[in-house]
């Protein structure tokens, strides 16, 4: 692993997004940058390891157990789509684009758990894995749009590196707090939603109604794990 002797992180940026001018939450006018870009680190390589290495087994399993089936290339596109949304996930250098392979992963689920929606348990199992997924898309929103209202930024190098450090003795009077807590709850309700925890877990059992290689693909360390990623 290229971390072994060089654990430090690497960026690349493909675009400049967008740049959108705002005031921030202490009146500040500034102009936000958001690039399109990959971010590796240790913890993101060790998670694309995970994704593509139990993506191939499911893959490879999947050609015979789906060869049957008459929307065999359907499946696939859904499956492919996935582990595209995952790999850009884990990969995304800032939160912006996070979100779009968070947004993937929660559309390509729902096709794959709904494959046989000419099941009405297999329709209704998708349905409710998309209404509760979207639950976890808006918490993560809100907590972007807020992060980039108090710092001016959505990159992981300014937001995770003491962009949110309450200064020495201020603690509950400082102004900021209570947004930090704000963000702190809706990050956890974006977590809740795609790991499948109480009390938005019911969507989890459900997604059994998909094929047999779609619920190894959500349960066995990819989809569940985004959440806690």
């Amino acid at each position: 692993m290229w971390w072994a002797g060089n654990p430090a992180p690497r960026e690349t940026v493909a675009w400049n997004w967008m740049t959108v001018p705002m005031t921030l939450f202490d009146g500040r006018t500034q102009t936000m940058s958001v690039d399109f870009g990959a971010y590796i680190d240790p913890l993101s390589s060790t998670m694309l390891c995970v994704i593509t290495g139990v993506g191939f087994l499911i893959h490879w399993f999947s050609t015979e157990y789906m060869e049957d089936e008459a929307d065999f290339g359907r499946f696939f596109t859904y499956l492919n789509l996935f582990i595209a949304a995952m790999s850009l996930l884990v990969m995304a250098n800032n939160f912006m684009v996070l979100l779009i392979g968070w947004g993937g992963v929660g559309f390509a689920s729902y096709g794959l758990i709904g494959f046989w929606s000419h099941k009405p348990s297999a329709a209704a199992a998708a349905r409710k894995a998309f209404v509760i997924n979207v639950i976890g898309d808006i918490g993560l929103m809100v907590a972007i749009f807020v992060m980039a209202w108090v710092v001016g930024s959505t990159d992981f190098s300014v937001v995770l590196h003491g962009a949110f450090l309450t200064p020495p003795g201020e603690g509950q009077d400082n102004p900021v707090f209570p947004l930090t807590q704000a963000i702190a709850v809706f990050l956890l309700v974006a977590a809740y939603a795609k790991s499948a925890q109480l009390p938005l877990h019911t969507w989890l059992p459900d997604a059994m109604e998909g094929p047999t290689p779609v619920s190894a693909l959500i349960h066995a360390a990819t989809m569940v794990t985004a959440g806690v990623y």
